[in-house]
């Protein structure tokens, strides 16, 4: 049953408490489940390779593929959220899960990973995760925000347990074994897909987006009955399918947007730049340490640091962006912290010794909290709450892409040249590039509209020009989210 469907029956349930705290934990373990499962592949990454005689190229399409579906899989899943709810698409994504690990464990070449844990799973784990974090805003109302930074810790102590669990049952038990109680592992989506039961809203509470989504295409068919049209007639029937197909890609790819809102823009262009090389480090930092050196069991060790830190740092991030100082400014504050991770990188061309690589970690890490506190809210900042849903979707995609084709390059790039150093000089250019083209750009943006604003208003209303440079986030706490929103994270 639909979360459309739930609407109108019954009396409304309690919100923000009782049952509701019950989704959130569930939401906190779906996320450690899905969007820190990635994180651990680099643990397997030269089993991988001595297995199948495969490249560093071949190898990072696996978890590349993984993290691109994860991430670009929003509209579709927003689609199904729609149609069945979001109680059955969380399960549909446990079973895909589990059963795209399940099959990994009896692949026989590198290229059917690619189709088992990289398209499987990670359609799966996105169809759980942006389910799960969806029926949060139907749960929660007046504590949303909360909800929301307590659910992404989940992502934190996914990090910090996965590689854990993963070396251990990989010197126990070999990857395919592994890989196979991985399966049975994320089949417990299904179980917190489970608890989150389709909640029973007042008649008339879903928010006026979901009402009338459907209205210009019955305008559209209304109008050519009026004039007399049959409505089986074949050019009718032929107008009406272009029209709602145009509905459905204008409401999740919103490229009148993209167009005609310079920041979201902006915004858009530096985000999917910057995802070539914010992922490198991800895949690559292990192996970077085994190729040194370094213990394996040590090295990964080294993942969990990253998430260990970002269970405290993340929510500091969050609380600290969302103080006023700094309305208006997020975006600042998000080309900082991508420029730190891109300058972090230049640790590990230093010296590759464990302790340089400790250091690493909690400089990256600290670096990755302000990114993924912030990455969501700066668009946000940039995009009117109602089309927020339809511009997350072109901004997911895009980035995708890009999550897509960075491991796989730069590996090719490492097969070439035999260096892996090329894994963090790739990853500091992206970074670096990125953060100052946000930076720079938005300032540029900043000072222009300033400048329009200051032609616009009299010279004897200082009060009003006051008001509209400082007040750059022009939404209202308590306006309805969209009906279905996907959100990813990092």
């Amino acid at each position: 049953m639909s979360q459309g469907e739930a609407a109108g029956r019954g009396t409304a349930k309690p919100q923000d408490r009782g049952w509701a705290w019950m989704v959130l934990l569930a939401a906190v373990l779906l996320q450690g489940l899905t969007l820190g499962f990635p994180c651990c592949i680099g643990v397997f990454f030269t089993d991988l390779q001595h297995e199948f005689q495969a490249s560093n190229s071949q190898t990072s399409w696996f978890p590349s593929i993984m993290v691109a579906v994860l991430h670009g899989g929003g509209p579709l899943c927003s689609i199904l959220v729609k149609r069945f709810g979001c109680r059955f698409v969380v399960m549909l994504g446990g079973l895909l899960s589990g059963l795209g690990m399940v099959s990994s464990s009896f692949c026989k070449s590198i290229s059917q990973l690619y189709l088992t844990a990289g398209l499987i799973t990670g359609l799966g784990s996105c169809f759980s995760f942006q389910a799960g974090v969806t029926v949060l805003g139907y749960y929660f109302v007046r504590w949303q925000t909360l909800a929301n930074a307590v659910a992404s810790t989940g992502v934190s102590l996914g990090f910090t347990l996965w590689p854990l669990l993963s070396q251990y049952l990989l010197d126990e038990m070999g990857w395919r074994n592994t890989f196979l109680i991985f399966g049975g592992i994320l089949l417990n989506c299904c179980v917190c897909g489970a608890i989150m039961r389709p909640i029973q809203l007042a008649s008339g509470s879903l928010p006026q987006s979901a009402k009338l989504e459907e209205e210009p295409g019955s305008r559209a068919e209304e109008a050519q009955l009026s004039n007399g049209a049959s409505p089986h007639h074949p050019t009718l029937q032929q107008h009406t399918r272009r029209t709602k197909c145009f509905q459905v890609l204008q409401k999740y790819l919103a490229f009148d947007i993209f167009c005609q809102n310079k920041g979201y823009q902006i915004y858009t262009i530096g985000v999917t730049w910057m995802m070539m090389g914010f992922a490198l480090p991800h895949v690559y930092l292990v192996p970077y340490a085994i190729h040194n050196g370094v213990e394996q069991r040590k090295a990964a060790l080294l993942i969990s640091i990253i998430g260990f830190i970002n269970i405290f740092i993340r929510p500091l991030t969050g609380l600290l962006s969302g103080h006023r100082v700094f309305t208006g400014r997020r975006i600042y504050l998000f080309s900082l912290a991508t420029l730190l991770c891109g300058l972090s990188n230049f640790i590990c061309v230093i010296s590759a010794e464990f302790s340089v690589l400790i250091f690493y970690c909690v400089i990256l890490s600290i670096a990755m909290s302000g990114i993924g506190a912030l990455i969501f809210q700066v668009l946000m900042d940039v995009v009117e709450m109602d089309k927020f849903s339809s511009a997350l979707g072109l901004f997911t995609i895009l980035e995708s892409i890009t999550l897509l084709i960075g491991p796989p390059l730069t590996g090719l790039l490492v097969d070439i040249t035999s260096d892996f150093h090329y894994v963090f000089y790739n990853s500091s250019f992206f970074l670096i590039s990125a953060a100052l083209f946000m930076g720079l750009s938005f300032c540029s943006l900043e000072k222009k509209n300033k400048l329009r604003e200051a032609s616009k208003v009299h010279l004897d209303n200082p009060s009003r020009y006051q008001y509209s440079e400082t007040s750059t986030e022009p939404k209202a706490e308590n306006q309805s989210p969209p009906a279905v929103e996907y959100i990813t994270s990092i």
